[in-house]
C-alpha cells in the first residue's frame, strides 16, 4: 500500500522473491521481500506517470521491477559488486541499530491500539504515543506484553525452542481468553487465496525512458540494503558474504519477478530477523517461508486472519531489539572516537532521515575518515637492535638505540599517493635537518603509489643529491618499480639507489654513500659493516 498498490501485490512479492535469492544469492539467512524505503521510492518514481491502485500503475511497477533486475544483475556479473564493500562494518552496526529502533517504532500504534497516522516520522511517532497515552488500549498492551514475555521466558528455557511460535500460540490463546474482540482487540484480517499471476511488463522505449532514473536509484538502494542486512547477520554467524553473488541474486529475483506480479524488492529487516532468530542455517529456509506463505493463503487463511495484532507487535518489538548489536557498540565506542563518531551519525541519519540516505552518509563519513587517515602516513625511524640475535630493525621511539650520524633509516607505513604527498613531504623536510647525508626509506609497507608519490621521490632525490647524499628505497613492491620504470623516472632517481633488502641497502650506502673520516672517529657504530671495517 505504501508503494501504491494493491495489497496483494505484497503477498506475491513475498512468496516468489525469497525463493529466487535464495537460489542465487550468498546470505544464509537474508530473506529479501517488499520493504517499505523500496517502496517509498518505487511510489516516488511511477505516481508522477500514473494514479496509484490503477491497473497502469501495477503494468509501470512491474516496468521498474525488471529495469531494476536488469541493473542489479549486470552490477553483479561485471564484478562490480565489490565497491559496495565500502559500506563499513560501522555503518552497518549503526544503520542495524536505528532501523531496529524504526521497527520497534512503527509497532507502538499495534502495541497501545492508538491512532498514528501511516507515514508518521520517528520522532512524531514518540511524541503521539505520549501526547495519547492515555486512551491507549491495556487490553491490547496486556496481549502484546503477554507474548514478548512468553518469547523470553521460552528462549530462557532452552534455545532449541521455537520459541516466537510458541509465543504466537500462547499470545492467540491469551488473547481469546479475555475476550479480545470484545476489548477492542484486532486481527490481521482476510488473506486472499491465490498464487502470483502471470505478468507482462510494458517494455516500449518511452516507457523504459521515463522510468530509468528511479530504476538506477531504486537498484542501488536495494544493494546496498540487501548486502547491509546480509552483512549485519554474517557479523553474528560467521558467514562472508559475496557481494557480487548478492547482487546477482537481487537482479535475478526482481528479473524474474516482475513476470509474477511482483514489484522492486529487497532484503527485509524484520523477516531476516525473524529468520535468524529462529535458528534458520541455510537458505532454504527462505523457500521453506514462501511455500508455508503458499500454503497458509490457500488453507489457513481462515486462522491468518484471527491472528491478534498486538500478537505480531510483540514479536516485531523483540525481533528489534534482538537485531542491535550490543557488544560491537560497546567496543566501538570504547576502543575508537572516529569510528563511534560514524556510528552515531548513521544511527541518527537512519532515525530523522530516509533509509537509503543514511547509508550514504555513514558511508561519506567513514570514507572521510579513511581518507584523513590515508592522507597522513608516518615516516618512522628504526634502527638495528643489537640486544636481538639477528638485529632486527625497530622503532627509536619505542627503545632509544644509537643511530648513524650519516645515514637516516626511515620505514614508510602507509599509501604514497597524490593525497598523502604534502604530509610526506613535509616529514621528509625535517629529515634534511637532522644533519645526516643519506636517507635510506624502507619500503616494505608502502601499499600504494601513485605518479604524484613517484615525483615526490624524485624531487627528494634532487634535494639530497644538491646536498651531497642520496635518497635510497629498499623493499619496494615489484609493481610500485615497475610504476617508476613505465613512468620514466627510473633513470632519474637512479637505478642503483634500489634495493631487494635493507642489509643490501647499507652495504651498497656504506661503500659508496658515507664518508669513511666520519665513520673513523664515530662512536655508534651500529653497522655490521662498521665492526667489520675497524
Amino acid at each position: 500500500m505504501i508503494a501504491g498498490l494493491p495489497p496483494e501485490y505484497g503477498l506475491y512479492s513475498a512468496m516468489v522473491i525469497p525463493v529466487i535469492t535464495a537460489l542465487f544469492g550468498s546470505s544464509w539467512q537474508m530473506v529479501s521481500g517488499p520493504a517499505t524505503p523500496m517502496s517509498i521510492v518505487v511510489f516516488a518514481a511511477i505516481s508522477q506517470f500514473a494514479e496509484p491502485s490503477t491497473e497502469m500503475f501495477v503494468t509501470l511497477a512491474l516496468t521498474l521491477t525488471l529495469l531494476v533486475g536488469c541493473i542489479q544483475l549486470l552490477v553483479g556479473l561485471t564484478r562490480m559488486g565489490s565497491v559496495l564493500n565500502f559500506v563499513s562494518h560501522t555503518v552497518i552496526i549503526g544503520f542495524t541499530a536505528g532501523a531496529a529502533l524504526l521497527i520497534i517504532s512503527k509497532q507502538l500504534k499495534s502495541v497501545f491500539d492508538l491512532p498514528i497516522p501511516k507515514g508518521t516520522s520517528f520522532l512524531e511517532i514518540w511524541i503521539l504515543t505520549f501526547q495519547q497515552i492515555g486512551q491507549a488500549n491495556w487490553y491490547v498492551f496486556g496481549v502484546a506484553a503477554f507474548t514478548v514475555l512468553i518469547a523470553v521466558v521460552s528462549k530462557f528455557i532452552s534455545k532449541k525452542l521455537p520459541y516466537m511460535l510458541i509465543a504466537i500460540v500462547a499470545g492467540s490463546l491469551f488473547s481469546h481468553w479475555i475476550g479480545g474482540a470484545e476489548k477492542g482487540i484486532s486481527h490481521l484480517g482476510a488473506i486472499p487465496g491465490e498464487l502470483p499471476p502471470l505478468s507482462l511488463p510494458d517494455l516500449s522505449p518511452k516507457t523504459l525512458a521515463n522510468l530509468a532514473p528511479g530504476a538506477f536509484v531504486i537498484a542501488l538502494l536495494g544493494l546496498i540494503e540487501a548486502i547491509s542486512i546480509s552483512r549485519s547477520i554474517a557479523t553474528k554467524t560467521g558467514q562472508i558474504i559475496d557481494a557480487n553473488q548478492e547482487c546477482i541474486g537481487q537482479g535475478a529475483s526482481n528479473l524474474l519477478g516482475s513476470y509474477f506480479s511482483c514489484y522492486a524488492s529487497s532484503g527485509s529487516f524484520s523477516r531476516s530477523g525473524v529468520n535468524h532468530s529462529a535458528g534458520a542455517e541455510t537458505p532454504l529456509s527462505g523457500v521453506f517461508a514462501s511455500l508455508l506463505l503458499m500454503l497458509i493463503v490457500f488453507f489457513v487463511a481462515p486462522l491468518a486472519a484471527h491472528l491478534p495484532m498486538p500478537v505480531m507487535a510483540g514479536l516485531i518489538i523483540l525481533v528489534g531489539y534482538n537485531l542491535i548489536d550490543w557488544h560491537s557498540i560497546t567496543a566501538l565506542m570504547k576502543a575508537s572516537t572516529r569510528e563511534t563518531i560514524v556510528l552515531v551519525v548513521t544511527f541518527l541519519a537512519t532515525l530523522f532521515m530516509d533509509l537509503q540516505y543514511a547509508i550514504y552518509i555513514g558511508v561519506i563519513f567513514s570514507l572521510l575518515f579513511y581518507l584523513e587517515q590515508t592522507a597522513q602516513p608516518r615516516l618512522i625511524t628504526v634502527a638495528p637492535d643489537h640486544s636481538s640475535e639477528n638485529r632486527s630493525f625497530i622503532n627509536i621511539d619505542h627503545k632509544q638505540m644509537d643511530q648513524c650520524p650519516q645515514l637516516k633509516l626511515v620505514r614508510l607505513d602507509g599509501a604514497l599517493y597524490f593525497g598523502s604527498v604534502a604530509h610526506i613531504a613535509e616529514q621528509m623536510q625535517e629529515l634534511r635537518t637532522c644533519g645526516a647525508q643519506n636517507v635510506l626509506i624502507i619500503g616494505n609497507s608502502i601499499q600504494l603509489i601513485d605518479l604524484s608519490g613517484v615525483e615526490l621521490l624524485v624531487r627528494e632525490a634532487q634535494h639530497w643529491k644538491e646536498n651531497g647524499g642520496g635518497v635510497y628505497i629498499s623493499g619496494l613492491r615489484h609493481r610500485a618499480r615497475h610504476y617508476f620504470e613505465k613512468a620514466g623516472f627510473m633513470k632519474v632517481f637512479g637505478e642503483n639507489h634500489f634495493f631487494v633488502s635493507k642489509r643490501e641497502a647499507i652495504a651498497y650506502i656504506y661503500a659508496f654513500g658515507m664518508d669513511p673520516k666520519v665513520c673513523e672517529n664515530c662512536s655508534s657504530r651500529i653497522f655490521s659493516e662498521c665492526s667489520v671495517n675497524e
